[in-house]
């Protein structure tokens, strides 16, 4: 049979009453409103809804609230073609709808679940204009459309209340102060925590296969670099990671120079692998409903599943208005038990987080393994609302519990009302990571392809020193990790808490920098009174730019090692550089041109796709081809703006 995955409709039902929504004799707009369900008759949030003029190809664009509801306000008459999409969904769309000033409009809109049987043409109408004709709304079919004539409204008569069209996004970013450039005679040393989240790039996704530029301060550009494998040699010695450097000029401003950084932590064999005691920290309250929430939560948390063996153990800890234990710590090769668990989960309530948090951590330390990889993973939307609530103090929940050798990894699903500011200091501080996930695909490489780099850390407290020599480099600028700088007195102070890498993880930063000698202005500060700052005559002798220091921890120790590594410029051109410095560099500018950063010089998406195309290599899974498809997504968005 035919599947069906839209039905319009010109009725609505609303508190027992239908609202016809029409244009005013004096002015040429209407308004069209509509809600939308899936097939079970559950109102969808946060879908997208694009209305396109055929005539002049001009775009509306709005999202369902909490209630699956939207609207537009004084669209002009005219033919529109209507979209509707929602991960998980099947878009849905109509074609060459004509609104006119004699007919109001409210459509009733029905998506069918990608992996779902859908019911027949012929059962989904009957049950719609039943529903149609309870609520007093007299019409007949039309292909698929059932059409009403209403007496013109006044434009105060017409408009609902704000509260029932607006959508209600709640959504949560931290503000971004960009790195600026410093003087490397005044600020000779930069430092830093290693990052390896990767929440900001799938989250940038979403927002563009949804069409939409994403916000500027959801662009964490070192997370966008990080999301991608680079090609970087296996360490060989006693630390558990190499060091790869490389410089050449920089792409988007040609009298710079630009310096990429990159750490490859080893690799462990499954038969290397620890035992794991893993707690799943589930949110199954009632902002979790959504599809792309709990449903596609179940089905990641069964992937990972999945690929556990009979020597870890899993519990799983639920909150809602509550936090509790729905399974105590299983043994992995009882998968059965494992997934028919998740499969109960059901959301609703408030959203107790710190309570659960709590409790997942009670659990871990009951089951603790000495030797092993213990972790709890949380999955929520961020959305705390009951209890301890406020970040600060889950942070310092989150330091307390770490010192353990519990570690944390997050991981963010859905949209609407999503705190990403929130889930990414709890990560940072429980010595984890954070991820999102927008769909299966971004599942199965969070909780299987990069399996081993989520759950097993293999170094801890990773910080990075540059110590810049001002005979060659009048100014720097790291390019992201806002998020993660510290004091230069920190990077010896084996108290202060860091990123941490996992097994087979890389990570990569970059630097630009302006050579000695330029003559470009760089604000400073004014002459010392009691002391002068000279560079030593040795630093014109040495061909060295900079010396990296790195200090890090074993996972179970307390004590830092070093690892020092200077760097000489060998004027490599650009156009001999790797790949992975190229791809990088695309994957740098792209985020500068979202974030319209001040210091995005000569860049384009033109630049971009040409430098992401010539370095895209192997490409194993097809991120890179990804990065690529997106990277044109937004040049036509950008176009429409």
């Amino acid at each position: 049979m035919k599947k069906l995955s839209i039905v319009l409709i010109l009725a609505f039902i609303l508190a027992g009453s239908y609202l016809a929504l029409e244009a005013s004799r004096a002015d040429d707009f209407i308004s069209v409103a509509g809600k939308v369900n899936d097939a079970q008759g559950n109102p969808l949030p946060s879908v997208l809804v694009t209305a396109v003029e055929t005539g002049t190809k001009k775009i509306h664009k709005t999202m369902t609230d909490n209630t699956g509801i939207f609207i537009f306000n004084n669209i002009p008459a005219g033919v529109y073609d209507f979209r509707f999409e929602l991960a998980g969904f099947k878009t849905a769309v109509t074609k060459g709808f004509r609104i006119i000033k004699t007919k109001g409009i409210i459509l009733k809109v029905v998506l069918v679940r990608v992996n779902e049987k859908d019911e027949s043409k012929a059962e989904m109408e009957e049950s719609i204009v039943k529903a149609a004709v309870e609520g007093g709304v007299v019409g007949g079919v039309l292909g698929g459309v059932v059409k009403k004539i209403f007496r013109p409204m006044s434009r105060e008569a017409a408009a609902p209340p704000p509260s029932y069209y607006h959508p209600f996004n709640t959504e949560e970013y931290d503000r971004i102060y960009e790195n600026q450039y410093l003087l490397a005679l005044a600020n000779p040393l930069s430092t830093f925590s290693i990052d390896v989240d990767t929440a900001s790039y799938a989250n940038v996704r979403r927002f563009i296969k949804m069409n939409q530029l994403p916000l500027k301060d959801a662009v964490r550009i070192e997370e966008m670099i990080n999301y991608f494998r680079y090609n970087y040699p296996l360490p060989s010695g006693k630390h558990p990671f190499s060091i790869y450097t490389e410089i050449s000029s920089c792409p988007w401003k040609k009298d710079h120079r630009l310096v990429h950084i990159g750490l490859q932590g080893k690799k462990l064999e499954t038969k290397e692998l620890p035992p794991s005691n893993l707690v799943f920290l589930i949110d199954v309250s009632g902002s979790m409903r959504s599809p792309n929430k709990l449903p596609l939560l179940k089905s990641a948390f069964k992937l990972l599943t999945r690929q556990l063996s009979k020597k870890d153990h899993v519990a799983i800890v639920v909150y809602a208005g509550a936090a509790g234990l729905i399974l105590p710590s299983t043994a992995g090769d009882r998968k059965e038990k494992i997934i028919e668990s998740i499969n109960r989960l059901r959301a609703g309530g408030s959203t107790a987080g710190g309570q659960g948090i709590r409790l997942a951590y009670k659990v871990a330390m009951e089951n603790y393994i000495k030797g092993g990889n213990n972790r709890v993973i949380l999955a929520t939307d961020g959305d705390f609302n009951v209890g301890v609530s406020s970040t600060s103090e889950l942070v310092r929940m989150i330091e307390e519990k770490r010192e353990k050798g519990i570690f944390l990894t997050i991981v963010g699903f859905g949209m609407g009302n999503y705190k990403d500011s929130r889930m990414e200091q709890l990560a940072d501080k429980g010595n984890g990571s954070y991820h999102y996930i927008d769909g299966l695909l971004e599942a199965k490489k969070v909780f299987i392809d990069d399996m081993r780099g989520t759950l097993f850390t293999i170094a801890k407290d990773v910080k990075i020193q540059v110590e810049f020599n001002p005979a060659k480099v009048k100014a720097y600028r790291l390019i992201g990790y806002e998020n993660r700088m510290l004091k230069k007195e920190d990077f010896s102070d084996d108290t202060k808490d860091a990123g941490e890498l996992g097994a087979g993880h890389t990570v990569t930063a970059l630097y630009e920098i302006i050579p000695y000698g330029s003559e470009e202005e760089i604000p400073g500060v004014d002459k010392l009174k009691y002391q002068e700052t000279k560079i030593s005559p040795e630093a014109f002798k040495t061909r060295e730019l900079m010396t990296i220091k790195l200090r890090y921890k074993d996972p179970d120790g307390d004590k830092s090692k070093l690892i020092v590594h200077p760097l000489v410029d060998k004027h490599i051109r650009l156009a001999k550089t790797s790949d992975n410095f190229k791809f990088s560099s695309a994957v740098a500018q792209f985020g500068m041109l979202l974030r319209d950063s001040k210091f995005k010089g000569g860049s384009s998406l033109e630049n971009v796709l040409k430098m992401a195309r010539e370095s895209r290599g192997k490409d194993a899974f097809g991120y890179r081809a990804e990065f690529i498809n997106l990277v044109e997504l937004s040049s036509l968005l950008d176009q429409l703006k």
